[in-house]
């Protein structure tokens, strides 16, 4: 099974509109700083998942009548606005697994097109192909599901967007033992116990992040949805990151079949 990171971007990801930030500005002369909406491409053997649809040239990346199954983490436009000109397209309608949302994303729901939304119920189990799809809550402030991707004894939790995790699903993931984690982290730490200080509320922030991988621990773990005050922070502490926790960047692969990582 492999993975491949289409975007590590939150809404606030370099380059940011009318920041003056180091890493806005690099970013703007340097396209492999950028990053695009978080999302990844999953392949195993001849299945392919879409993770999210928060880009925008989705119908140029995937041939008609060719495109992969859709899961969705939940419906905010940064994970979805890919879909609103897509769903106009000709051909055969795409699989949409979703979270059981009843509001979804403005219109969507009421006029699908190529879209075939299937909601799903978390912890209950669904076969795309030769994967096993587990989803997961997660906390956000719309209904949200983590996958639990499984191939071949290969398992993978893409966990976005979230702040800390429900006590079920850390529960779930400790048992299950996923091979890569990939895991919202969207802010530098903020300071502990500062009056000032704010705590993450819909995004984990480094440290909270941190103590997910160090509940769960999996072999590895992906840092993703990152916005540019993390990147800005990155560029002088990244070394201090755990040997085993890695920050992604658009175009990564995670590869178990060949050992992780490969970029």
């Amino acid at each position: 099974m492999r993975l491949t990171f289409l975007g590590t971007g939150s809404t606030s990801a370099p380059p940011l509109y009318g920041c003056a930030c180091a890493v806005c500005t690099d970013a703007r002369f340097n396209s492999g700083l950028r990053r695009r909406p978080a999302s990844a491409l999953v392949e195993a053997g001849v299945t392919r998942l879409l993770v999210d649809a928060g880009l925008m040239n989705l119908a140029e990346r995937f041939s008609s009548g060719d495109f992969p199954t859709i899961l969705l983490t939940h419906f905010h436009p940064d994970h979805v606005q890919g879909l609103f000109h897509l769903r106009w397209g000709l051909g055969k309608r795409i699989p949409t697994h979703c979270p059981p949302d009843p509001e979804g994303c403005a219109d969507l729901y009421k006029n699908p097109g190529l879209l075939d939304f299937r909601p799903m119920r978390k912890f209950e189990p669904l076969h795309e192909g030769a994967v096993t799809i587990t989803p997961v809550p997660l906390i956000h402030s719309k209904v949200t599901l983590g996958y639990c991707l499984e191939h071949q004894g290969g398992r993978i939790a893409y966990l976005t967007d979230t702040a800390g995790l429900p006590p079920r699903t850390e529960a779930f993931l400790r048992d299950w033992q996923p091979s890569a984690l990939v895991i919202d982290c969207s802010h530098p730490p903020h300071p502990p116990q500062s009056p000032q200080s704010v705590a993450p509320k819909n995004h984990n922030d480094l440290t909270l992040a941190l103590a997910v991988i160090a509940a769960i621990r999996p072999e590895r773990a992906w840092l993703t949805h990152i916005g540019h005050e993390l990147d800005a922070w990155l560029k002088d502490n990244g070394h201090s990151l755990p040997a085993q926790v890695f920050v992604a960047r658009d175009g990564d692969v995670i590869d178990l079949s060949s050992g992780m990582p490969a970029r």
